[in-house]
């Protein structure tokens, strides 16, 4: 199975990991014509060969308009992301501020795959999580500064294109190195880890270690990169490497270079390797037993409860203590918002306690596609494994509107859509 192993001995940003992947064959020109199906202006994309304490790789960098385009000087800036750390980043800085909503409706709006979308919201979901925690606010409220501008957006929906036009490996990563010192930010002078590295790392469960460099290695925008897209972290294990990339940032570190190793490797009987093409993921499983609360309040939070962002909601009946009868609450989450379940659980229920576990996820590979059949156009969930086509699922509320319409059976509108999939 084709895997890409990200070595973060000295740390991880945005434009270090899109220059690394550039540097790994992704081309250039196929990343910028997928970037202008978002609807965003001012800006272009610049990629040029260079060279980091004698190690050679890609700097990537975004210029926006009107302001300068030369980044070789060492000005101190690496990278950039939320509340405007001014001593490590390396774009330039944008007026503009957008919340949560506004990315989402930016990035769910463009003609982007479905892949690239999803990924590149759950970043921005990670973000808007640690933030919403350090502000004491749902994340739907929360404003980002930095990655809400033009240039942080580009980083962060550019590595997901990036990482889909190089086959969607499985990505695994070194243990985090963050450097020392402090950050200026917009919640004063604080030391490194910056407080949304932090938070991200943290709900995600990863370990930090720091070393002597005097400076931030990790961004908030590197970090949400990593915590979504890495499936483990830790050294390599039976991996053959095929091609090796570098992204550089700006900065020219004291200790060690200032580049971010991209490994696209086989995986040679790891545990877990598998010759499948299916994508994976780490969600979170919350479960609480219960056995005092009625059917109604337990269907308004099964309902309230899909509709605040769960992955999916249910419940089994069991036996409880005393041979009471009760039942297994379950709910599947993003890992990054198991706290924010975990307490909608304890406030809307009779539970005293819930338990947590991250588990693994395997998942078919995804199209969604719009079929003509004579009730009208069905929307159509597609499932591929090793590029066959085993699932067809129409999407449930256009059949049913379309069959109510029709005066017929749902039946007739699934049939239909199913009967219209090409061959």
């Amino acid at each position: 199975m084709k895997t890409l192993y990200l070595d973060l001995f000295s740390g991880i940003s945005g434009d270090m990991l899109l220059g690394a992947l550039l540097d790994l064959g992704v081309e250039f020109g196929a990343l910028q014509r997928e970037l202008k199906k978002l609807s965003l202006e001012g800006y272009h994309l610049h990629a040029a060969r260079k060279h980091k304490m004698g190690i050679e790789g890609v700097k990537f960098d975004v210029h926006l308009e009107g302001e300068p385009c030369d980044h070789d000087q060492d000005d101190g800036h690496d990278h950039g992301h939320a509340h405007a750390h001014g001593d490590a980043h390396s774009h330039s800085h944008s007026p503009v501020q957008r919340d949560f909503r506004q990315i989402r409706e930016l990035i769910q709006s463009s003609t982007l795959s479905a892949w690239v979308k999803e990924r590149s919201l759950a970043v921005f979901q990670r973000i808007a999580v640690a933030e919403g925690r350090i502000h004491g606010m749902p994340p739907e409220k929360v404003h980002f500064h930095e990655v809400g501008a033009v240039d942080s957006i580009v980083d962060i929906v550019g590595a997901a294109i990036a990482l889909d036009l190089l086959g969607r490996p499985r990505v695994l990563a070194s243990g985090i190195t963050e450097g020392t010192g402090f950050v200026r930010c917009a919640h004063g002078r604080f030391p490194v880890p910056a407080p949304a590295t932090l938070e991200i790392l943290g709900g995600r469960g990863v370990p930090i270690q720091q070393c002597e460099e005097p400076h931030e290695l990790v961004t908030p925008t590197g970090a949400a990169l990593v915590a979504e897209f890495a499936e483990a972290f830790g050294p390599m294990r039976d991996l053959v490497a095929r091609r090796v990339g570098y992204g550089l940032g700006t900065r020219d570190n004291r200790t060690r270079p200032n580049v971010l190793r991209a490994v696209l490797a086989d995986a040679v009987g790891a545990e877990g390797a598998s010759d499948h093409d299916w994508e994976t993921d780490t969600i979170a499983v919350l479960e609480t037993n219960l056995d005092d609360i009625s059917g109604e309040a337990l269907g308004h939070f099964l309902e309230t409860t899909l509709a605040a962002g769960a992955l999916d909601v249910f419940h089994t009946p069991i036996q409880m203590k005393k041979q009471r009868p009760g039942v297994l609450l379950t709910v599947l989450c993003a890992a990054a918002e198991a706290d924010r379940f975990t307490v909608r659980i304890l406030r809307h229920t009779s539970a005293f306690g819930v338990r947590r576990s991250l588990l693994e996820r395997r998942k078919l590979k995804r199209e969604f596609v719009t079929v003509k059949t004579e009730f009208g156009e069905i929307p159509v969930k597609l499932g591929f494994l090793d590029g066959e086509r085993i699932q067809a699922a129409p999407e449930f509320d256009a059949c049913k509107s379309k069959a109510i319409q029709a005066g017929v059976p749902l039946r007739t509108i699934f049939d239909a859509a199913l009967r219209s999939l090409p061959s």
